[in-house]
């Protein structure tokens, strides 16, 4: 015991080196985990019944609706929302990414995204400084962004973060956060500030004060193929009883040349109407 008790003190008077000294603290820019800029055309593999056309009044299957928001669903009329200047509710913040658009993501400076869709011709801007104050309510609301996930600095060992040699993965899945997500790091966008809107064509609800939260992870397909994945929630307390979740894919696309802005304009109508209700 005496051994060991002056091992202990000759061990605790041998001089510490300094603490090492902070990482610097980089741009969001900068400390992106992956490369989210560019085209990106969406994959709509799923739900084409409720993406590629607009639903029949009343179509709110899968849609946690309560008693209120179900009412406003049943009392949807496209016209009003013409003769009111209302055509862009479809394609707000709550549903945009399930839409059968195209993404253009830019970096506008540092610390702020730029995502442009040519479906309805919208825009967002995410900021990543939090400090950012609200605007007026828009369709596509008061966006902030953060990194997540990101796992510390590693040694460099011959390959990038978007060098494919560097990187494993498989083709994208249709189950979001977590079935296909990348192992570098995602995107977090918190959504706030929206204008009462649509989460689908056909009329159903999302109010002021629902809360979007998308999830971005980029992921290598097949092929040399590189996917986005769009995990979306909505949150709405005034017309629905628990969060919608989705999950969108999204290709990337070499160039410009396919991108097509449209004006806010409904997708082709399903003629018949459907049962009232789920």
């Amino acid at each position: 015991m005496l051994a060991l008790f002056i091992a202990f003190l000759i061990a605790a008077q041998v001089p510490q080196g300094p603490p090492p000294p902070p990482q610097p603290v980089l741009a969001p820019r900068a400390a992106a985990p992956f490369d989210p800029t560019g085209y990106w055309a969406s994959a709509v593999t799923e739900d084409w019944q409720w993406r590629f056309v607009t639903p029949a009044k009343g179509d709110f299957i899968a849609v946690p609706l309560n008693t209120e928001g179900d009412k406003l669903a049943k009392a949807w009329d496209p016209d009003a929302d013409v003769r009111n200047g209302n055509q862009c509710k479809p394609f707000g913040a709550a549903a945009i990414f399930r839409l059968p658009t195209r993404v253009h993501i830019t970096w506008v400076d540092d610390s702020t995204l730029k995502m442009d869709f040519d479906l309805g011709t919208q825009s967002r801007t995410v900021y990543f400084d939090k400090s950012k104050p609200l605007g007026e309510r828009t369709w596509q609301g008061h966006a902030i962004g953060q990194w997540i996930d990101v796992p510390p600095p590693q040694p460099p060992r011959g390959g990038t973060a978007d060098d494919p040699s560097a990187r494993r993965g498989a083709a994208p899945e249709a189950g979001g956060r977590g079935a296909a997500r990348n192992q570098i790091g995602g995107l977090k966008i918190v959504t706030t500030n929206i204008r009462a809107q649509y989460l689908r064509m056909n009329g159903v609800p999302v109010s002021e004060k629902a809360v979007v939260t998308d999830y971005i992870d980029r992921v290598p397909g097949p092929d040399g193929a590189e996917w986005l994945i769009v995990k979306t929630i909505v949150d709405d307390p005034t017309y629905m009883s628990q969060p919608y979740i989705t999950s969108s894919q999204f290709k990337r696309e070499p160039d410009a040349s396919k991108w097509n802005p449209t004006p806010c304009e409904l997708l082709p109508r399903v003629n018949q109407a459907a049962p009232l209700g789920r």
